[in-house]
């Protein structure tokens, strides 16, 4: 009986679509259209200018937004894992709800952003300008790390990174 259970699972997973991005949605996206709930998985968004635009609830994970320019877009409740947004621009995004775990923000310009119930385990805010981040608390800063120059809002403290 276990290994007809074990086959069965091991069919359905074989079965299972690809969780692959979605090609013309990242192109629309890339092209500044907004993308709600969008599979963005792996895009390339660095360098690109995309301010006011929704991505709530969209898959970006692993994306490359390095040097971008996201000003006033929404994030809320995106899957935005293991992203790369060193020295990127997100002045009064919206990242409540999202999941940023293992996200690089090196660098990052992060004022009036905003993080309530944001999951922040492993994200790097070395350098980050974040002093009037909203929706942060110590729980979620005691995961994440940076280094003498990022800016915190008043109260919360950032352990330092070790680099390995």
């Amino acid at each position: 009986m276990k290994r007809l259970v074990l086959a069965l699972l091991a069919t359905a997973f074989i079965g299972a679509p690809a969780m692959a991005q979605n090609a013309t949605q990242v192109s629309s996206a890339q092209n500044g259209a907004s993308c709600p709930r969008c599979n963005l998985f792996q895009a390339d968004f660095n360098n690109r200018t995309l301010k006011n635009k929704n991505f709530a609830g969209a898959r970006l994970r692993q994306s490359d937004m390095g040097l971008g320019i996201f000003n006033g877009t929404n994030f809320s409740g995106a899957d935005l894992r293991d992203i790369n947004a060193s020295a990127a621009l997100f002045g009064r995004v919206n990242f409540a709800g999202a999941n940023l775990t293992n996200a690089n923000f090196v660098g990052a310009y992060l004022e009036h952003a905003d993080f309530r119930g944001a999951i922040l385990t492993g994200v790097n805010f070395s350098g980050a300008e974040m002093g009037s981040a909203t929706g942060l608390t110590q729980r979620q800063m005691d995961q994440t790390c940076g280094d003498r120059s990022t800016e915190l809002p008043r109260g919360l403290r950032i352990p330092v990174c070790v680099v390995h």
